[in-house]
């Protein structure tokens, strides 16, 4: 029995001695010293053939291939984070990312805002047209044309100097070069080498470059001020640009020589400092011009909403069997698919769809932007009005028909009138709703609101006093809204009439 335990003794001593040369081993391994830090990278995967989406949906590009290798040169990992292009650098500045890299020209007014790495890529600008457009050769060319850019870029800045020029603005390069497809603007700013991968690997027809190219610039990979992480990135930008692996990143892409590259831009980086004050003094003219397009586009888009929701929200409640389930379908299309998932098939898509059966048609922002909020609106009201509608008791419907009224004369005079005064809470929620939905007219380049004030953080970079400006303007509209609509609900109550009377 003695024997026994000490047996068991030592081979309990023998699994703790394992145990703890297995947890020895596995920290040794996983030492900090040996780990590598990771960088978050910012960038926009709409911008081919720097940085888009593969077939697997993984990131792939020029730019891709090139951080991935200057991340192994330097010692660290990179995790990459997709956003639009025109939030990057107030995303660095805010410091939510470590370093960018979306074919990010070098500015003097970028530099301002953060740092740069020395520069990877030379670019230069070019104008797309139609293939039969032959009157389009320069800048000079485009006075009082339509011209679609991307928001926060270089060509965004070069075509604001054109004389005359009608300037719609997107999201990114896909969608104005669609733009262009479909007629309604006569040319396209963008960089040249992301325009001819388009035009040659989407099969873009009917589309082309001019030969001349507007500018000569650089790509840098962006960080903030005074981030430690650019030396790193310069150290290993360096190592691949004399080991041969930048060029073989660059044949792969280009099938082309890189050509050579400075170590640094001979850029002005002097700073002007500006208070926040003044920032949001200067951009409250730009800003109301924009309140203004809001409100018209929501009080029109309110009442043909009212209107059409009206006659649907009856409809629904129709003894008809096509015609209830037909607006039953209208009513869970439009509440059950995303507001900017609308904006985007009408203004893009129908236009594509009617061109490829050879019908040339096309819309312009405002009739887009109407069509899509109005049909929005107007089924989420069919529901209010159908249930303010049988919230009426079934005998008021028969008194009225005691009475000889007809079925359209009780619901305009007897049902709708007091269904009306029950819908108003839920219809002030809806417009205020739509109000704050304008906003996503900015996608498909219409200037209200909330697209004047990116247009202004595109060439300042000072993000939170034009946003929280902006905000500020948004909520003394939704508090007049709520007021109004609490007026005229009180004003509408019969209660309140009777009380006035006594």
């Amino acid at each position: 029995m003695h024997r026994l335990f000490q047996f068991r003794k030592l081979g309990w001593a023998l699994l703790l001695s394992l145990f703890l040369s297995v947890l020895c081993f596995s920290l040794f391994i996983g030492s900090p010293a040996k780990a590598q830090k990771t960088l978050i990278i910012a960038t926009e995967p709409a911008f081919p053939p720097f940085e888009f989406q593969g077939s697997n949906g993984e990131l792939v590009g020029f730019d891709i291939d090139l951080l991935k290798e200057i991340g192994k040169a330097a010692g660290f990992q990179v995790q990459f984070q997709s956003m639009q292009f025109d939030g990057i650098i107030p995303a660095l500045q805010a410091k939510t990312v470590d370093a960018a890299v979306s074919g990010i020209t070098i500015t003097a007014e970028r530099q301002q805002a953060v740092d740069f790495s020395r520069p990877y890529f030379k670019a230069g600008l070019a104008i797309a047209v139609k293939s039969d457009n032959q009157d389009i050769t320069s800048l000079e060319s485009l006075q009082n044309k339509r011209v679609a850019v991307q928001i926060g870029t270089t060509g965004a800045l070069e075509a604001k100097k054109i004389l005359g020029a009608k300037i719609r603005t997107f999201d990114n390069a896909p969608l104005s070069l669609q733009e262009l497809l479909n007629g309604n603007v006569d040319a396209v700013i963008n960089d040249a080498p992301v325009t001819l991968y388009a035009i040659k690997e989407n099969n873009l027809k009917g589309l082309k470059i001019t030969s001349q190219l507007l500018t000569e610039e650089y790509y840098g990979i962006p960080t903030a001020k005074g981030s430690p992480n650019l030396d790193d990135i310069n150290r290993g930008l360096t190592v691949i640009l004399n080991n041969g692996t930048y060029e073989q990143i660059y044949r792969k892409w280009f099938n082309a020589q890189p050509p050579q590259l400075p170590e640094s831009t001979s850029i002005d980086k002097s700073t002007n400092s500006v208070n926040a004050i003044t920032i949001i003094l200067s951009a409250i003219p730009t800003l109301l011009k924009g309140v203004l397009v809001t409100l018209y586009l929501t009080i029109l888009c309110g009442i043909l909403g009212m209107i059409a929701g009206s006659l649907i929200g009856i409809a629904r409640l129709s003894p008809a069997t096509p015609l209830r389930w037909a607006t039953i379908a209208y009513i869970d299309f439009l509440r059950g698919t995303p507001l900017l998932v609308q904006i985007l098939m009408i203004y893009f898509g129908i236009p594509a769809l009617l061109q490829g059966f050879g019908i040339q048609f096309s819309l312009s922002p405002f009739v887009a932007a109407v069509m899509a909020l109005s049909l929005n609106s107007a089924a989420y009201i069919a529901e209010i009005v159908r249930g303010g509608i049988q919230s009426i008791e079934k005998g008021q419907t028969e008194a009225a028909q005691s009475l000889g009224l007809g079925a359209v004369e009780t619901m305009r005079y007897v049902i709708f009138p007091q269904a009306l005064r029950r819908m108003l809470p839920p219809l002030a929620n809806e417009f205020i709703t739509l109000l704050k939905d304008t906003s996503l007219a900015s996608v498909i380049g219409y200037q209200e609101l909330l697209q004047e004030g990116r247009l202004i953080i595109a060439n300042n970079y000072r993000s939170f006093e034009i946003f929280a400006t902006v905000a500020v303007i948004y909520l003394a509209l939704t508090l007049l809204s709520a007021r109004a609509f609490g007026f005229l609900e009180t004003w509408m109550n019969p209660v309140n009439k009777s009380l006035k009377r006594g």
